[in-house]
């Protein structure tokens, strides 16, 4: 029988909906959700664990898994032997210090001592011996902002995203010790047929994710522009022209960066393009 690789996602919780449009966009498709513990993936050798994000990690150490879509944070708090193969870029978010409002225009060195609330006591513990403090940890699992409204802690180190919790419970953001997102990890020892799957869902991955990154430009430009046109259009390695039924013009397709998108039309439009049609591109494969 054909290993299948064995895929860990977060059952319920902030990264399980994306994680799950990743896959599907990676053509693998789960029927019927996250509704049982287990399920055989479509068009993909590999079966779907649905799993606490917080046992995720211990799961891929042990091989129950073989790679899972957990958040960097709890990887780190849980600090298993596991690899990050690939940053997701959904799921972001920072692991932050929060003090009472009350308590403004305080210095790191101020935390030496404090009671601080958290549920991540071994990142906060680090963080603390990099900055040669100490501080009485109280570990608490769930509703950690409102430690300190009921005297149960100085300050809270806890996940921040909007920042709309901590604005609703008197407190503000302090100091950002971790910046995290959703990540895949993988056990340390892969047989080599699953370690060929997952170099496959890497590749499926890692063209989706930079598509998302890119637009796919085509426009219509005299001749005599070409030349400046195409200084703004560097393309995968070079813009590709075909030439019109219209006289001294022709069509120009590239790919443009999406962080550079807006500079770049600006430019096309004052060196003489037309007709600009921008198009979203769907997996991009070099």
């Amino acid at each position: 029988m054909q290993e299948k690789l064995r895929i860990a996602v977060q059952k319920s919780g902030r990264l399980s909906e994306d994680s799950l449009k990743l896959l599907k966009e990676c053509g693998i498709g789960v029927p019927n959700g996250n509704n049982q513990l287990k399920i055989n993936a479509e068009n993909f050798e590999a079966e779907i664990l649905f799993l606490r994000d917080d046992d995720i990690p211990e799961y891929v150490q042990d091989g129950v898994a073989d790679i899972g879509f957990v958040g960097e944070n709890v990887v780190l708090e849980k600090n298993k032997a596991t690899d990050i193969v690939e940053r997701l870029g959904y799921g972001k978010c920072r692991l932050s210090i929060a003090l009472p409002k009350t308590r403004k225009k305080l210095a790191i060195k101020d935390l030496d001592g404090m009671k601080i609330a958290t549920s991540y006591p071994f990142i906060l513990n680090k963080w603390l011996r990099q900055n040669k403090l100490k501080a009485d940890i109280h570990v608490i699992s769930g509703s950690v902002e409102i430690a300190p409204r009921i005297g149960l802690a100085d300050a809270i180190c806890d996940l921040v995203s909007s920042g709309s919790t901590l604005f609703s419970n008197e407190l503000y953001e302090f100091e950002t010790i971790l910046k995290s997102e959703a990540v895949l990890i993988s056990g340390k020892k892969l047989s080599p047929a699953r370690k060929e799957l997952l170099d496959k869902l890497l590749f499926r991955i890692r063209s989706v994710r930079k598509a998302k990154f890119n637009k796919y430009v085509m426009l219509n430009a005299p001749n005599k522009s070409i030349e400046k046109i195409c200084a703004y259009l560097p393309g995968i390695n070079s813009p590709t022209i075909v030439p019109l039924a219209k006289k001294d013009w022709s069509s120009i397709h590239s790919v443009i960066s999406e962080s550079d998108f807006w500079n770049v039309i600006e430019n096309l439009k004052a060196a003489g393009a037309e007709g600009i049609l921008i198009i979203p591109i769907e997996k991009m494969i070099e």
